[in-house]
């Protein structure tokens, strides 16, 4: 009995795992719940029918022959019928989900075993007061282990088959068949009983599954979301606020030599803040677009006034957009690691479209082990590395002494010429 408890809970309480999955939502109200209406509808229509019939053969042998066995035969599988309709709910659990309260199995069994033992003391009664029994046990072995399932459905098997044939042996008199000459259905509905409930149960954890798997799904595109904006904040952000940073520098070294100079850096970093706050505000907005021929002017630009000497060369733009943002974002993300991790005093930066695909090298000198170092492994390089990679092309960097270039390769199904 320990084995068969293994995984007990209080009644109508599914596992955790299953109630998490199950619980209903306001906006799919006719999808788990709905499942498990029609699943619990179907089990209980074929529970009624059966005990319904079972019902009908104990009336008319108490009307046939009124006796104090009768009436306690009837009474009793009146109580088993209702007990085994209310166990249909705990089913929800699935297949090998745990038994309820040891409570509602004892009650479950007790009248049905009392209807199979005074059977055998029924003229007449045959093997409908054994049928009860075989009903609960089948709503047992659904919510047990496999193992325990099928030894209990064989043993249930056995008292069915075996009940008339002792109930003959203990009262001498030959089994008689009480359901005349339709008597084949009974058997044959309560043999198809176990494929009926234990498939029904199976295709409530599909479902449920489905909807675990559904849910997980719209979980991950939140945070595969989350992760872009996130990346598209690191780019937009880091990349100003590093101009920021080298023009306050640059003023704050003029002020005594040249105030005008001086003023004309400070009223370009209050552009520039200005600048990245639209920005911030549009991605939010989702409605931010990034020009990739914008981004290698302001790189040339930014380079440029950090004492770096930068040399463009670009070929005709990529025409498709995905490719022009990862392009873009990548120029943006090389520009803001040039300025934060070297002290360059050259850059290039090299665009070029064939019919094999597309190419972008952005390289630099005057970097240091340590910047290198940061350079290959930071964070916007791997959402860069991502970003490219979704689109079938690679992003490599590679460090040569005191030089650093990082390379993009997009196959031509995606890098066409404008």
């Amino acid at each position: 009995m320990s084995l068969l408890y293994a995984g007990r809970h209080a009644p109508n309480q599914p596992p955790q795992a299953l109630v998490t999955a199950a619980q209903e939502r306001p906006d799919h109200g006719r999808g788990v719940a709905a499942t498990w209406s029609y699943t619990l509808g179907s089990i209980v229509f074929v529970i009624v029918a059966l005990t319904g019939a079972l019902l009908l053969v104990a009336a008319e042998n108490f009307a046939g022959s009124p006796s104090a066995l009768e009436a306690v035969l009837l009474c009793l599988s009146l109580v088993a019928a209702g007990v085994q309709l209310r166990y249909c709910w705990f089913l929800r659990v699935g297949l090998a989900g745990g038994l309820p309260r040891p409570a509602w199995t004892a009650a479950l069994l007790a009248p049905a075993a009392a209807v199979w033992v005074l059977g055998l003391f029924a003229p007449g009664a045959g093997v409908v007061t054994s049928f009860p029994l075989w009903i609960a046990v089948c709503l047992i072995a659904c919510v047990i282990p496999a193992r325990q399932r099928w030894m209990l459905l064989a043993a249930g098997l056995a008292a069915v088959v075996g009940q008339p044939l002792l109930a003959a042996a203990l009262t001498g008199q030959e089994w008689a068949n009480p359901l005349g000459s339709s008597g084949w259905l009974l058997p044959l509905y309560g043999v198809l009983l176990p494929a009926m409930l234990l498939s029904g149960l199976w295709w409530w954890e599909i479902v449920v599954e489905l909807d675990r798997n559904r849910r997980a799904a719209a979980e991950l595109a939140v945070a595969k979301e989350r992760l872009r904006f996130a990346s598209d904040l690191h780019d937009i952000q880091g990349h100003h606020l590093q101009v920021i940073a080298l023009k306050s520098e640059l003023a704050e070294r003029l002020l005594d030599l040249d105030v005008e100079a001086a003023r004309a850096n400070i009223h370009e970093t209050r552009i520039i803040a200005k600048q990245a706050l639209e920005e911030t505000r549009l991605l939010v907005a989702g409605y931010r677009e990034v020009a990739l021929d914008e981004e290698l002017e302001n790189a040339r630009e930014v380079l440029s006034a950090a004492g770096a000497d930068c040399d463009l060369n670009v070929d005709a733009l990529p025409a498709d957009a995905e490719l022009h943002r990862a392009l873009a974002m990548t120029v943006r993300e090389a520009t803001t690691n040039i300025l934060r991790h070297s002290s360059a005093t050259r850059a290039a930066i090299r665009l070029r479209v064939t019919p094999d695909g597309c190419s972008l090298s952005i390289s630099n000198n005057g970097v240091s082990a340590a910047g290198d170092a940061d350079d290959t492994r930071g964070s916007g390089l791997a959402g860069l590395r991502e970003r490219v990679a979704a689109l079938g092309g690679q992003l490599d960097a590679a460090s040569d002494g005191d030089s650093f270039e990082l390379r993009v390769q997009v196959p031509a199904r995606v890098g066409a010429a404008a």
